[in-house]
């Protein structure tokens, strides 16, 4: 077995041990087949030619002899800087060709700057938004075109609008039949631009005048921004980008303010603190509570004044994977015990109190014991649709509150220490030290489990996520990507207490999103130095790999983990289930859930896109100096990718 003291990789008995060293030989010569050594870039071709042609050069006509002093797309720039929006993602088209140009010859000299994303398709340019939101805190802008373009990024919306994610979308058609003067303007305009997707965003409008653009810009943000959080879309004409608009004509644009997020009814929040002060064994669960880093700072105050087990649905970074009363691990035994619990922001909390028993019926039974009571405090509530069902099963609570979990807490720690007697306060600090007493009897349980089949190839989840934490812990670093599909090893194991630390997944589990999202993460991390790294799913990279090539170009600093299990392997889980309940057996359950015959090699694809990258790495022990070797390239300020053959989860 590899003992991991000069090799870079974790050995077994020091990672049972709870050290993870990276040996001090990591930078070694590369040892898989399609390594390549880090070395400094190649100059950069200019973004233009060295010698434009004479209908690109400053002052020369267009092609039809009319030029412009003015325009009115100038002013939708201005308007979209004054939300504080600084990127604005777009895989090019025509219908957007005013509001293109004056982003790049007008938003990007000027100060402050405005920068164009280039993105390979829709899909990208929206994820992109999405995962740059939840790291930021403020939505960043897309562009597509109205028809084919909002269809591509259709599922990227839809991802968006699950997770309750802010993002500022802008599509484009030609409104004017008169002007549509050949066959492509027909086939990529609608009457309604937004309607193939206004069940799953927040707000949508069409502005008709430049007076209109701003009033309609400033509210979509605000909307955007307003618990819930969601997509909004302006759909603009390509006309109206590229009409004049004199100095005298501009409107002014007013300013922004956003909304105070909606806090518990007083009473409500009264009742919910005493039902929590009385509880022997209350659970508090938490989705995503955190919007702002003060969300978490505001859960584990609370937690820590009942001295109460969290659960994390890990939808955010809700709640330190370290502290003592992170009780992740044990939800099911905890919850069969409450009296007790408490959802907040739950994408589904029916699901965190039962369970589906397995038959015919499709029969459920409640986890919690008789008596027990619940309170949920959700923002969702507030704003819902009923086509697309992301809202879950109803569950019968005994104290529904519609408000945000995260700007009602304060009030409800408040009420809930006016509450507490030194009796009831011995009571919790019992209750504390037993909560902490099974967090740490829990983690070595986890670093057992995780080293179970250490040397083994394919390499497991479990490893891979160690090496990749060995690598980085001393570092300010950023996951990017979710973890469900590594069995949640990096809650179990890492140590984490920053809300930028871990933003979730996709919201509504859409392909393609990770790669994306995670660059769009990246993107938001790089201006305050973060280290950005991603566990990336073969299947969803194989959905946007051209997000590689933006990495690439816009030198955004971030290493792809290729977790490379050769599968979609939560498909074939489904299949091999139905195979052995119709007796048929599972060996052909590969056909159509498999990613084989040719195996994809992401190295290569990845180096393709002008990106570093080694791999496929197949021997547990050379992980470890793959991954030192990228991240010093990610450090230098460019992306990395590492391509891991690893086990199914």
């Amino acid at each position: 077995m590899a003992k991991g003291s000069g090799d870079g990789s974790v050995g077994r008995g020091g990672f049972l041990k709870g050290v993870a060293v990276a040996g001090t030989a990591a930078m070694a010569a590369p040892v898989a087949a399609a390594a390549q050594a880090p070395a400094a870039p190649a100059a950069r071709p200019p973004s233009v030619p060295a010698s434009p042609s004479p209908v690109g050069e400053r002052g020369a006509p267009s092609d039809d002899g009319y030029t412009q002093s003015t325009c009115v797309s100038d002013h939708m720039v201005d308007v979209m800087k004054s939300l504080g929006i600084e990127y604005v993602a777009a895989m090019p088209g025509s219908s957007f060709r005013g509001l293109h140009e004056s982003i790049i010859n007008y938003g990007m000299p000027n100060a402050p700057s405005m920068e164009l994303i280039t993105c390979t398709h829709e899909e990208a340019s929206v994820a992109m938004s999405h995962g740059y939101s939840k790291i930021e805190g403020k939505p960043m802008a897309c562009m597509m075109h109205t028809a084919v373009g909002l269809q591509h990024g259709s599922m990227a919306i839809y991802n968006a609008w699950a997770d309750r994610a802010a993002i500022f979308m802008i599509t484009c058609n030609q409104t004017d039949l008169a002007k549509r003067r050949f066959t492509v303007p027909w086939e990529h305009t609608a009457v309604d631009g937004a309607a193939i997707v206004r069940d799953f965003i927040k707000w949508d409008d069409a502005p008709g005048s430049p007076q209109h653009f701003t009033e309609s810009a400033v509210r979509a943000y605000q909307y955007a921004m307003t618990p819930p959080y969601g997509p909004v879309l302006l759909t603009l004409d390509t006309d109206l980008q590229e009409d004049d608009l004199p100095a005298a004509s501009k409107p002014k644009i007013p300013r922004l303010r956003l909304n105070a997020p909606p806090q518990g009814e007083s009473a409500a929040v009264a009742q919910a603190a005493q039902m929590l002060v009385a509880a022997d064994r209350p659970v508090i669960f938490a989705d995503r509570v955190a919007r702002t880093p003060a969300g978490i700072a505001h859960l584990v105050e609370l937690a820590e004044v009942l001295q109460a087990p969290v659960i994390d649905a890990t939808g955010r970074m809700n709640f330190p994977w370290r502290h003592p009363l992170n009780q992740t691990v044990m939800q099911r035994p905890l919850v069969a015990q409450a009296d007790l619990v408490l959802g907040m922001e739950m994408s589904d909390f029916w699901q965190s109190v039962n369970r589906f028993v397995t038959n015919r019926n499709f029969e459920t039974t409640s986890q919690l014991k008789p008596g027990c009571k619940t309170i949920t405090i959700s923002s969702i509530s507030l704003y819902m649709k009923s086509n697309f069902q992301d809202f879950e099963r109803y569950v019968d609570v005994d104290l529904p509150i519609a408000a945000d979990a995260e700007a009602t807490l304060p009030s409800l720690i408040e009420a809930v220490k006016r509450l507490i007697t030194p009796d009831r306060q011995r009571f919790f600090d019992a209750r504390g030290k037993a909560l902490a007493a099974q967090h740490q009897s829990s983690l070595a349980l986890s670093r057992v489990n995780a080293a179970i089949g250490w040397d083994d190839s394919p390499i497991t989840t479990a490893r891979m996520c160690a090496e990749l934490y060995a690598q980085i812990k001393n570092d300010d670093w950023s996951l990017l990507s979710g973890t469900d599909f590594q069995s949640r090893w990096p809650q179990q194991l890492w140590t984490a207490d920053k809300h930028y630390q871990y933003i979730g997944d996709a919201g509504a589990f859409g392909v393609g999103y990770c790669a994306p999202a995670s660059l769009g993460g990246a993107l938001a991390n790089k201006k305050h130095g973060r280290l950005s790294v991603c566990i990336q799913p073969d299947g969803d990279l194989m959905v946007a790999n051209g997000v590689l090539w933006t990495a690439a170009h816009h030198k955004i600093p971030i290493l792809y983990l290729m977790h490379n299990n050769r599968a979609y392997h939560q498909e074939i889980m489904a299949v091999q289930y139905v195979a052995n309940k119709r007796q048929r057996g599972i060996d052909r359950t590969k056909i159509g859930t498999t990613i084989i015959e040719p195996n994809i090699n992401y190295a290569k694809l990845a180096s393709a896109m002008g990106v570093y990258s080694e791999g496929p790495i197949m021997d547990p022990k050379d992980l470890g100096p793959a991954i030192a070797r990228a991240l010093a390239v990610v450090k230098r300020g460019e992306p990395a990718l590492v391509d891991v053959i690893a086990q199914g989860r």
